[in-house]
């Protein structure tokens, strides 16, 4: 009951206007109804034990009830008359939590209120934990970078100002209300310093929720699950789409071939680059040594020297020398790894390849395509999201 109580009485200073009056009145009738709850309920528990029913006793401690009511309300009246109190004459530990517990949309309201609670709910270290949340799965080091060179264009040019600004809040409205968004950013301000700092993380977060800051990412199964991309992972520029909850993305061009987009891309199809090796360049593979049968890999591949490489999933299998023993097995020791791609039928070209963990660089032809890189897969939730993926048919 005491969590309940402290947690009406945060809710009401936060959206009432920040005035005692109401809240006193509001806790007020809460404190009533849970006296005269507990009142009545025992009446009526001693009523059943005895067998009767509505009684002078029972009159008299409704009486008792009300009278208690009007003593309460007496002495709220008289605090009301003589208390003006505000959030900000909360301790600074209690104003603090507060502001740690609000959603984004939340934070942004009360970032309208004054100059004081403005600067305390712009602060990076309560952005970090939203930012975390929500983004920290498929927003990596490249898309860090990526944002340092976006703000610093925009110092450049001026851009910092209200027109991109309304933009977010165009953006944005069609899931937060325009009032929650009114952060004093647009072009109408008359006090630079009102203005969100750029390199803030909070106006990092709101310019991944407008969509007007695309990132870098990789996309599992593009092209909306094309067959020739199955169990793949290709590098997309994205933007977010927060009124479908969605992505939009961009696919880099190569050889012939123009840019390719896709959208309605889900959260699930995404992730951070797990490495900083660009898309046309060769991952330096430092796992050789330690891979053995069972093991689980992902390897680059590109189709012909002028694509950009994407990562493929796979699992080491057993020489044609091996039977598959495990306690007889010395694929280990040998300088030949064969990769197994099991999601291909028996006898595909694509099923499987090998590699020479001594001398291994780029392997391949421009029939087969060339083979990069290889990370072996120590984390569960990466091999689990590839399992997740596997398609429903095995394919040619």
């Amino acid at each position: 009951m005491l969590f309940f109580l402290i947690s009406c009485l945060s809710f009401l200073l936060l959206y009432k206007s920040l005035a005692l009056k109401s809240i006193l009145s509001c806790l007020n009738e809460m404190i009533l109804f849970t006296a005269l709850f507990w009142r009545e309920l025992t009446g009526l528990f001693v009523q059943l034990r005895s067998g009767s029913h509505c009684s002078t006793s029972t009159q008299s401690r409704i009486s008792s009830a009300m009278s208690f009511k009007k003593k309460i309300l007496s002495k709220v009246e008289n605090v009301e008359e003589d208390v003006n109190f505000s959030i900000l004459d909360l301790p600074e530990l209690a104003l603090e939590c507060i502001l740690e517990k609000l959603p984004p949309a939340g934070l942004c309201t009360m970032a309208g209120v004054c100059t004081s609670l403005r600067d305390r709910c712009r602060s990076d270290h309560l952005w970090e934990k939203h930012m975390k949340k929500k983004w920290g799965r498929v927003v990596g080091h490249a898309a860090f970078r990526e944002w340092k060179w976006f703000i610093a264009s925009r110092k450049d040019s001026g851009a910092s100002g209200g027109g991109q600004s309304k933009g977010w809040i165009a953006s944005l409205s069609c899931v937060w209300p325009v009032s929650w968004l009114k952060l004093k950013m647009d072009s109408s301000s008359s006090k630079p310093r009102n203005r969100l700092p750029v390199d803030s993380i909070m106006s990092w977060y709101l310019s991944l929720e407008s969509s007007k800051f695309w990132f870098p990412a990789q996309v599992y199964n593009r092209e909306n699950g094309h067959v020739g991309f199955m169990l793949s992972c290709y590098d997309a520029e994205l933007s977010y789409d927060c009124c479908t909850d969605t992505f939009h993305a961009r696919y880099p061009p190569h050889g012939q071939r123009t840019m390719v987009e896709e959208k309605g891309v889900k959260w699930e199809r995404l992730r951070a680059p797990p490495v900083d090796t660009p898309a046309h360049e060769l991952y330096i593979s430092d796992c050789l040594n330690d891979l053995r049968p069972g093991d689980h890999i992902e390897i680059q591949w590109r189709r012909s020297k002028e694509n950009p490489y994407g990562w493929w999933y796979g699992v080491v299998g057993h020489l044609e020398s091996c039977e598959g023993n495990e306690h007889l097995c010395r694929c280990h020791n040998s300088d030949t790894v064969k990769l197994e791609f099991n999601h291909y039928t028996p006898g595909s070209r694509w099923r499987q390849t090998t590699l020479n963990r001594k001398h291994h660089w780029e392997e391949g032809n421009e029939a087969d395509g060339f083979y990069g890189g290889v990370r072996k897969l120590h984390n569960k939730e990466e091999i689990a999201v590839w399992k997740r993926l596997w398609p429903t048919e095995v394919l040619e």
